[in-house]
């Protein structure tokens, strides 16, 4: 089973629902676990099988047969008593005829492959005792470790681990990926991902309507802006930068580099008058609007054609950009706040909520990193996709919140985690480029978080195309390589 084929991401608790419909959609747990444990088996290569008490065991346990049947030598090794064990665990225990194992360091120490089926993505604390020991011994093995559902000690939903956590290089997981298995450290300890189908029926998405989601074209396909054959540049958009002064024009240039590769079809950099000559000897299909007063950005788009704007690239810690900030909010264009946009704003947050909340519906996304968005939204508890909702919520926005495992949120729950982002695109200038590029897709039309998630998944792929040694200027020329590809998935998708 294709992982890109599916967007849903699912929770533990959402898993739980959807086990538990199963049985009134026509199929019995017995059959999940045996489809799950099987699936197991047709990835492992030969092995010692480390199971715990619950249905996480019980999918080891099916995988120890299938293997065993199929002449591999297995060990089953199990966390507690064997008369301990209850439901469909309890099953599949009675129906593996092969030899138990009391657990011994040294047995793991000799295995070829270890299957760890000892928790699955539910756990509620931190493994202890043998538990604990047990993961030790997998972590010091030389073999490597494959972890069914998610590896022992991961929290499914959060991609966190309290306590020990297994190390794994390949984890085997069903139906649909969790949260965990894409924000790290999960996506990290969880290795290679191997998604099987068990016959879980669809259906039971209908029971839970998922709200978390695997960033991918499938995901917005349907909000990708269709360009015609009769489209020209006025029917595209016409996207707004807005440039530092003299010495720090760079970063406007870049995002609106980005604007203009991913399909606006005009771009114009708002230039205070100290910085013009330096844009202009820079640009040369990219539009240049003079702003000689501190009212400059609004008399720029007070022109509504100009229907999407961005603002913090290289803009400066001032009182001006917070004017430049309430001057795009005041306007009907859709507005990407980025950078020294949301800087300025740290020691009074609110006012800057209470503005993107006066829009009447006007869109508009914030894309704070990791430091950024700690001074933003210090009230944000909880995990990351937790943080990340709070804060679209409390500002009535969409937020990207940055780094490796980019979620992007939208104010009524949805969210939406990328996992494209190779480790090169971490380079100075880059999001610049990502926030012209999200400007580039709400100036065509897009709503803000459709367009958010393409750009933050357009921004990783030409990232990983290009390869390392990238700069931020080498990403928007790109995309031309990214684009055909994109669209022909995308028509296929729609």
């Amino acid at each position: 089973m294709a992982m890109s084929e599916f967007c849903e991401l699912l929770t533990t608790a959402e898993m739980a629902v959807a086990d538990a419909a199963a049985p009134a959609l026509g199929v019995t747990g017995l059959e999940l676990m045996e489809n799950a444990g099987r699936g197991v088996g047709d990835i492992a290569a030969g092995m010692v099988a480390v199971c715990g008490p619950g249905n996480n065991g019980g999918d080891g346990f099916v995988a120890a047969r299938h293997l065993a049947r199929r002449g591999f030598a297995v060990d089953v090794v199990l966390l507690g008593d064997r008369d301990r064990l209850k439901g469909d665990a309890a099953d599949m225990a009675g129906r593996w005829d092969g030899a138990w194992s009391d657990f011994d360091a040294a047995l793991l120490a000799d295995a070829d492959l270890i299957i760890d089926a000892l928790f699955g993505a539910g756990l509620s604390r931190a493994p202890d005792g043998q538990a604990a020991d047990m993961i030790a011994a997998a972590n010091a093995a030389a073999a490597p470790v494959l972890a069914v559902d998610v590896p022992s000690g991961l929290d499914g939903s959060s991609g966190s681990a309290a306590g020990p956590v297994i190390a794994a290089a390949a984890t085997v997981t069903f139906f649909r990926l969790k949260p965990g298995h894409l924000l790290l450290p999960g996506r990290t300890l969880c290795g290679t991902l191997h998604l099987v189908d068990i016959a879980m029926p669809d259906a039971v998405l209908d029971r839970i309507t998922p709200n978390t989601f695997h960033n991918g074209p499938s995901l917005w396909a349907g909000a990708w802006p269709r360009w015609l054959a009769d489209s020209h540049k006025y029917s595209r958009g016409h996207g707004v930068v807005l440039s530092g002064p003299a010495h720090a024009t760079g970063a406007a240039r870049l995002g609106a580099r980005g604007a203009l590769r991913i399909g606006a079809g005009l771009v114009t950099v708002a230039s205070p008058d100290d910085a013009v000559a330096v844009n202009a000897a820079h640009l040369t299909s990219i539009m240049i609007a003079p702003m000689a007063s501190p009212d400059g950005l609004a008399a720029v788009l007070a022109d509504t054609r100009k229907n999407a704007v961005l603002v913090g690239p290289g803009a400066g810690l001032g009182a001006e950009t917070r004017d430049y900030v309430m001057q795009a909010l005041a306007s009907p264009a859709a507005v990407v706040l980025d950078a020294d946009a949301l800087t300025v704003f740290a020691d009074e947050p609110e006012a800057l909520f209470r503005a993107i909340r006066s829009r009447a519906g006007c869109a508009t996304v914030l894309t704070p990193h990791q430091g950024e968005f700690a001074r933003l939204f210090a009230a944000a508890a909880g995990d990351r996709l937790q943080r990340a909702r709070a804060a679209a919520k409390l500002s009535d926005a969409v937020v990207v919140l940055k780094g490796a495992d980019t979620v992007i949120a939208a104010p009524d729950g949805a969210a939406a985690i990328n996992d494209n982002a190779p480790p090169w695109l971490g380079t100075a200038g880059s999001g610049d480029v990502l926030g012209g590029f999200i400007t580039g897709l709400l100036a065509q039309g897009m709503a803000a978080w459709p367009a958010a998630a393409a750009a933050v998944w357009v921004h990783g792929a030409c990232a990983t195309q290009f390869g390392p040694g990238l700069i931020a200027e080498d990403i928007p020329e790109i995309v031309p390589k990214v684009l055909p590809a994109l669209l022909s998935d995308i028509a296929c998708l729609t």
